[in-house]
């Protein structure tokens, strides 16, 4: 029980995180990758210990790569538009 309530409060403390970098208001591009990159953290733990993926087979966790690879090639796809539209709308 006590491994669950670390990894719960260590939760907190990513959230807490997320919100003070928010607060922060660093430019666009930061913001969107340390969000990024403490969501992908935060997602890992969560599947890792509360659904119990840490004592699963390594095959699972493999079919996890091609998951993200494919994730990751849409975000780059989709992630230009979106400067698009930002620069279209009326200020």
């Amino acid at each position: 029980m006590k491994r669950y309530v670390l990894v719960w409060a260590g939760l907190l403390a990513i959230v807490l995180a997320e919100v003070l970098v928010t607060f922060a208001r660093p430019a666009t591009l930061v913001l969107l990758a340390l969000l990024l990159a403490l969501a992908v953290v935060e997602a890992a733990l969560g599947l890792l210990y509360f659904m119990h993926l840490r004592y699963e087979r390594r095959i699972l966790l493999w079919s996890l790569v091609p998951t993200l690879v494919i994730v990751f090639v849409l975000m780059g796809h989709f992630f230009p538009d979106a400067f698009r539209l930002m620069h279209q709308r009326a200020p």
